[in-house]
């Protein structure tokens, strides 16, 4: 895996804003940035003049104005750009898949579609095998506060959230900021309830200190790696979805685990990843996990 990180471009302003808050990470973790634009030659079945040269020249001029773009706002950063032939979605995914994360711009509030026509960001999204950071942007500025916490949720056991875990310590050690962890959880209906869950829980002393109790064990390792990083802990009753975004507002980032899983219709994000993609102010990490 190669040590960069990834900005795919389409000439759109929400596109730059992305590739601008890749910039200030890049700088932030000491990596280079590499701006993609995906493109292929696929003359339409119409009675159009199509013109390859032209496309191709087309392709080139957004992926060089994105580069000095860049290249103005941060002169120190290490930066390349490429035309990658090939569609988009496999395009990004393949370049992704050798990188420290990969970053795509989405619009305003509502789904991710604000990058590369749309439903491309969410199979991206998806699919991917790395992190992907969606960078929310108003008329081609990322709405990134510049203060606040890396925001990251917790769930299920140490294992189950350590990628998430790493990625939000690593931001923030890399930023100067703080972590926000948070747990959330929910009464089990009656028939789950059994005489081994509820002795844990007794043991616990509740099911809120057994949650408090999850969530401490999950952010361990992660405090001795990361001794300079402040933590907070916060476990709340409710949906996972919800206890998140109420707390998006105040993150400079939110950081979410997406799980391996398919549908009938290929791979799928998730409902927590997918609530907060629509609807969190901030930019949101997804991060696959096994």
């Amino acid at each position: 895996m190669s040590r960069e990180i990834v900005a795919g471009v389409d000439g759109s302003p929400e596109s730059l804003a992305a590739a601008d808050w890749a910039a200030r990470e890049a700088l932030h973790r000491g990596l280079p940035l590499r701006l993609a634009h995906a493109w292929r030659w696929e003359p339409l079945d119409l009675p159009l003049v199509q013109d390859r040269a032209d496309q191709e020249r087309a392709a080139d001029e957004v992926l060089r104005e994105a580069e000095a773009t860049v290249a103005r706002s941060h002169p120190d950063l290490t930066l390349t750009a490429e035309v990658l032939p090939d569609t988009p979605v496999a395009a990004l995914l393949d370049t992704a898949s050798r990188a420290e994360m990969l970053v795509i711009g989405s619009r305003g509030h509502g789904a991710v579609a604000g990058f590369l026509l749309g439903s491309y960001g969410q199979q991206i999204i998806a699919a991917a095998t790395r992190p992907v950071v969606a960078v929310r942007s108003r008329d081609g500025e990322p709405a990134e506060p510049p203060v606040g916490d890396v925001l990251v949720g917790q769930l299920g056991s140490p294992e189950d959230s350590a990628a998430a875990l790493g990625f939000a310590f690593e931001t923030a050690a890399a930023r100067g900021a703080s972590v926000r962890a948070v747990r959330a959880w929910n009464l089990p209906p009656l028939y789950a309830y059994s005489p081994a869950s509820m002795r844990l829980a007794d043991e616990a002393g509740g099911l809120v200190p057994y949650e408090e109790k999850a969530l401490r064990e999950a952010l361990a390792p992660w405090r001795e790696r990361f001794p300079e990083v402040p933590v907070t802990e916060h476990v709340e009753l409710g949906s996972a979805g919800q206890v998140l975004l109420s707390g998006s507002g105040a993150a400079q980032l939110l950081v979410v685990g997406r799980r391996a899983r398919r549908g009938a219709v290929g791979p799928r994000i998730g409902s927590v990843a997918h609530a907060a993609l629509h609807l969190a102010p901030c930019p949101v990490a997804v991060i696959p996990q096994g």
